[in-house]
């Protein structure tokens, strides 16, 4: 009779642990709410947020769509996001990296830095003939008042 019992329990454990379902991942993303759901439980959770950063950071396919998003880059670029970036190592090495294979970027970022006071006016000047002697193209760095007095001398 205990045998029985045991056999009997082992069995019923059994069938309903097999009715345990796993929830795919692409299922739960395909309803708008729950997708929703799921962004804001990321965004609102530091660690969950930091976590999905740095799995951005390891994809190239987001990294060059963040790079070609205008809109992004730029809010990155004021305010506190500077902060942010330079708080967080990975983000910061990346996006030097962007900068570096992007003149355009470079130059928009040197003229920010001077603007803010952070860059002086010798130092910018001196990164961008750096720069034009590696063949970067900084792509009209500098404002249009100032005046190329190259060509005068």
């Amino acid at each position: 009779m205990k045998t029985l019992l045991i056999v009997l329990s082992t069995i019923g454990l059994l069938s309903l642990s097999s009715c345990n379902q796993g929830a795919d991942p692409q299922a739960l993303l395909e309803n708008p709410e729950t997708r929703t759901e799921v962004f804001n439980a990321v965004t609102e959770n530091h660690d969950y947020m930091t976590e999905f950063m740095e799995s951005m950071h390891g994809s190239q396919h987001t990294m060059a769509m963040m790079q070609g998003n205008k809109k992004m880059m730029g809010s990155m670029m004021q305010g506190e996001g500077m902060q942010m970036m330079m708080k967080d190592s990975t983000m910061m090495h990346s996006m030097m990296n962007q900068m570096m294979n992007d003149g355009k970027m470079m130059g928009t970022m040197m003229k920010m830095m001077h603007e803010k006071g952070m860059m002086s006016e010798d130092c910018m000047e001196s990164c961008s003939k750096m720069m034009g002697e590696k063949g970067m193209d900084m792509q009209n760095m500098n404002s249009p008042n100032k005046q190329d007095h190259t060509e005068h001398h």
